[in-house]
């Protein structure tokens, strides 16, 4: 007990001591304990960051914004009398506010950069210099970023972008709009617009779809003398210092990670599409982030085996304001709106407390007459579309809107207040959307912007249909039987999850939603009456009618307990949306009295060994049902991409490979990857893959990203904690290869007192594994010495097998046979036409 009290005793002086040297500098635009945003620090108001409505993005998405008339059809039942310039306006501006507007996020990626200790470096990942891995010639196959039309490659250091290997404009392109610094005049603060130009506040174009420039105003003259354009990319004693000060901060809109390939009008060469080639909302479904945000790629850091567990097309979106739950989840295609808002009507229905009843709704927005106000009721009732894996978004269309903006670092003078970036150990506290009004220009001016960004999915996020790809004839089936006994298949097994066409008797189930601590019941009576005759007679002949698929969304949203999918529980654990965490004014009440779903199977990373794990409740344990819209063209499968082959064109061929695959490996559980068998709930096993590191590893922080004073307290800290320190600075490990990533990435440091003795123990530990150890041997020490034991004790999500769950329809799930393989067969054919 004694020795249990020094080692706390010593970690909260160290962490005490760590905490007052390395806290962050007070911001400049800090008021009476509040905070300004760059632009209101310095008078600029949110009627001066006007949404910009050029039509500059006119060939994408299928070229809908050239035909206003098209346009007013599709928007008059949600606007009546909206003519076709308002239109053509509102739609364009929609676009621009998703593939553009960064709002002053520049400011937060930079400062991201230096809390990753140089790991992230957006300026280098747009760059074209001899010594990296990537330049545009590659960008698309390496990164899976998108190189944006109109431009070249930069083959020199440009002397108007001081000495940075970037993209060129090629001359015979219209000017970018967005640049237009006299329409669009940039935030003059610091140096910017007095040592440097200020530019627009829409930044530069980079070459790369989603990613903008901004001159930094840290750039004052003196830095300018300290700049030195090779050295940063040459030279790691000059780029790994924190102290560095770049020409440019590079801020990120929603389209870097939403826009991609058009599935039916692919481009001839993926590195060099033309805007006809790409659409705004299928998700970059080929973003490699293991690649984008460790720029050196370097197998032995810890931070990309991390961020390597993600398969392309797939992200943690709680990364920066950590849960500690490593869960990579696929970006989310945005497929008919229209549809999915009408499913919301009948099944969406939440109540608002607190912090959520600050939301914007389309109520605030449009004319009284808009059918989109039927969306909230005050003063606490909204009918929302659940846009998350694990449905926690639940106030209504804009405010899920908003919140992307906000994860993506707008205002975040105000959102990493609540909590430690990317590191974590501080109390989450909400992110309030009050003080966000009050306190920052860009979030007003966003708020304007989003009901346009609304209608643009209204208008536009229609299925892409494999019939009307290149060849896509080729792939689909002709036989009508095979055709009606796949419909059969889907109406009797995939219907109840995947469609927003349902018996009437469906939603009597959820009577006013139906959310709260008494959902499970609705839920467990919904389920079992669909297992019946009732259900399948009805619906089968919903599937057979030739419009089932007409503005059908193919999903419920409803929230499907993880006991029942038995897919991984690291994303229905996801904590951030609870009440009083960070998301909390982004949740509805409802959602955060949500019942525990019960407890689950998990399995020893180690030893494969089963054991029951028991599901909070308050929001967590459940997943919503993903669209099927276009699944021909969305595979890999299962919510973090780990069903199937990955094939990186984008063309149709390789789109059906992969689905071919994908879709096997769905409806034959037994032929899924994986070095070891595991139990399933009704106790027969199938394989599963568990996320290991690929090579020993280790977590570094260069000296030159340690704080001045912590550098200078170097000597006594390498003699009070020899195991933490080495001559290039912080070192922890080494971590052997093949040990599961997540072991160590889900540490709950929700809970210092019984996590950080753990922690501290597992570290001395790693550094007296010998270096000439083989990595058998490695993990052997770490299994014999009860490593794993103790880092499992303090786990916040202690499931690991990535790629399993969604037995439905096969032998798997329950005590039903499944469907015979000629039945798989006919359902994926139909599948294929959605």
């Amino acid at each position: 007990m004694r020795k249990l009290i020094v080692v706390l005793g010593l970690a909260a002086l160290a962490g005490g001591i760590i905490w007052w040297i390395t806290r962050p500098a007070k911001d400049p635009c800090e008021f009476d304990g509040q905070v300004k945003d760059e632009a209101l620090c310095v008078g600029v108001t949110a009627d001066q960051l006007v949404g910009a409505d050029e039509d500059y993005f006119a060939d994408m998405d299928y070229g809908v914004s050239k035909d206003a008339q098209l346009l007013v059809e599709r928007l008059q039942d949600f606007v009546p009398g909206i003519t076709p310039e308002e239109a053509r306006r509102a739609i364009a501006s929609g676009r621009n506010n998703w593939i553009v507007w960064t709002a002053g996020n520049d400011k937060f990626w930079d400062q991201i950069g230096k809390d990753s200790k140089g790991t992230l470096d957006f300026l280098k990942i747009l760059s074209n210099h001899p010594s990296l891995k990537f330049s545009r010639d590659n960008r698309w196959n390496y990164l899976g970023l998108v190189n944006e039309p109109c431009f070249r490659k930069g083959s020199a250091a440009r002397a108007d972008r001081w000495g940075l290997w970037l993209d060129v404009r090629d001359e015979d392109c219209p000017k970018d709009p967005f640049e237009n610094a006299d329409k669009y005049p940039g935030v003059e603060i610091g140096a910017r617009g007095k040592d440097i130009e200020a530019g627009s506040y829409y930044g530069y174009a980079t070459g790369i779809v989603g990613l903008r420039l901004f001159p930094n105003p840290a750039f004052d003259k003196a830095a300018q003398a300290d700049w030195d354009a090779d050295r940063f990319y040459t030279d790691p004693d000059y780029y790994n210092n924190k102290n560095l000060i770049r020409p440019y901060r590079v801020g990120m809109s929603c389209g870097f990670c939403h826009v991609g390939p058009n599935p039916t009008n692919p481009p001839a060469d993926p590195e060099n599409p033309q805007w006809a080639n790409l659409n705004s909302n299928p998700g970059a479904q080929y973003f490699w982030i293991d690649r984008i945000f460790s720029w050196q790629a370097d197998p032995t850091s810890f931070p990309y085996q991390l961020f390597h567990t993600a398969r392309p097309g797939a992200l943690d979106t709680s990364l920066v304001s950590s849960d500690y739950i490593n869960n990579p989840r696929t970006m989310n295609a945005v497929y008919s709106l229209v549809a999915r808002l009408e499913n919301a009507k009948r099944f969406g229905e939440e109540k608002l407390a607190g912090g959520s009843l600050d939301n914007a709704q389309f109520n605030d927005y449009l004319p009284k007459s808009s059918p989109l106000n039927q969306f909230f009721e005050a003063p606490d009732t909204v009918f929302t579309p659940r846009v998350l894996k694990d449905g926690a978004d639940s106030v209504g269309a804009l405010g899920a809107l908003n919140r992307v903006f906000v994860n993506i670092g707008l205002f975040s003078e105000e959102w990493t207040r609540h909590f430690r970036p990317l590191v974590g150990g501080k109390t989450i506290t909400p992110f309030p959307i009050k003080t966000a009004r009050k306190n920052s220009s860009y979030w007003q001016a966003n708020e304007r912007q989003t009901p346009n960004l609304a209608l643009f999915f209204v208008a536009t996020a229609r299925p892409d249909y494999l019939r009307n790809a290149p060849g896509g004839e080729q792939h689909l089936s002709s036989d009508e039987a095979v055709l009606q006994e796949g419909k059969i298949a889907f109406a009797e097994n995939c219907a109840r999850c995947h469609s927003s066409k349902l018996p009437e008797k469906a939603y009597s189930f959820f009577p006013n939603g139906c959310v709260g601590p008494n959902y499970l019941q609705c839920w467990d009576a919904y389920w079992e009456w669909s297992k019946g005759e009732e259900f399948k007679a009805e619906m089968r002949d919903l599937v057979q009618a030739p419009d089932f698929l007409d503005n059908n969304f193919l999903s419920t949203e409803l929230r499907v307990p993880v006991t029942l999918l038995e897919t991984n529980a690291c994303s229905p654990l996801a904590s951030n949306g609870i009440a009083e965490n960070i998301w909390d004014n982004f949740t509805s009440e409802s959602y955060k009295t949500l019942p525990s779903v019960g407890s689950i199977t998990v399995h020893h990373p180690m030893t494969g060994e089963p054991s029951r794990f028991e599901m909070p409740g308050g929001g967590r344990g459940y997943t919503r049902p993903a669209s099927l819209i276009s699944a021909w063209s969305t595979a890999p499968f299962l919510l973090n991409n780990s069903l199937g082959d990955f094939y990186p064109s984008g063309s149709v061929e390789d789109r059906m490979k992969s689905f071919d695959s994908s879709i096997r490996q769905l409806l034959w559980p037994q032929t899924r990857a994986g070095d070891r068998q595991y139990t399933v709930a009704n106790g027969k096993q199938v394989p599963g893959l568990i996320d290991r590191t690929t090579m020993r590893s280790f977590l570094r922080i260069p000296r030159g990203f340690l704080p001045d004073k912590l550098q200078a307290l170097m000597g006594p800290l390498e003699r009070w904690l020899p195991w933490l320190f080495d001559d290039a600075g912080i070192e922890i490990g080494p971590i052997p290869k093949g040990t599961p990533v997540n072991l160590i990435s889900n540490i709950d440091l929700d809970h210092p007192l019984r996590t950080v003795p753990t922690v501290i123990d597992v570290v001395k530990a790693l550094k007296k594994i010998p270096q000439d150890a083989t990595e058998e041997q490695a993990i052997e020490i770490f299994r014999e010495r009860g490593i794993a034991d103790r880092l499992l004790e303090v786990s916040k999500c202690p499931d690991f097998v990535v790629n399993r769950g969604h037995y439905f329809g096969t032998e798997f799930a329950g005590n039903s046979p499944g469907l015979s393989d000629q039945q798989k067969e006919s359902l994926i054919e139909f599948i294929k036409t959605f």
